[in-house]
């Protein structure tokens, strides 16, 4: 998917057309980067994404990358920039941001109805 961002500049990728980022972090327990592709949708100038993991029982490596190391780089488009992540595991903003992207992507509606955990949101905002 990642080779498929780069060719495609980040336009119509698979389901999610043109609202895939690609986030590099660094591993919490390895130090190493990663790369993910990951849905996302606006908040006003923010980029949010969502830890579900496909409903999975666990958070996925990104977030706990995210939690440890909260500087990371996105592409989106064919734009790359440094973002500082901000975790929201809980709370009203959570929720309010999760629903929205479930708006976006039915899919992630379902998500939450396959785990016990609470579905971690992160926000995403463009450092300078």
């Amino acid at each position: 998917m990642v080779d498929e961002f780069h060719a495609k500049h980040g336009k119509g990728i698979g389901h999610f057309g043109d609202r895939l980022l690609l986030l590099t972090s660094t591993g919490a327990k390895t130090g190493r980067t990663l790369t993910s592709p990951l849905a996302y949708h606006r908040d006003g100038e923010r980029y949010v994404v969502a830890a579900s993991k496909g409903g999975a029982p666990s958070h996925p490596a990104w977030y706990h990358n995210l939690v440890k190391h909260p500087d990371a780089e996105i592409e989106v488009g064919s734009e790359k920039f440094k973002v500082r992540a901000r975790p929201l595991a809980k709370g009203p903003e959570r929720d309010r941001l999760y629903n929205a992207h479930g708006d976006n992507f039915a899919a992630f509606r379902d998500y939450p109805k396959r785990t016990k955990r609470v579905i971690p949101v992160v926000v995403l905002e463009h450092v300078p």
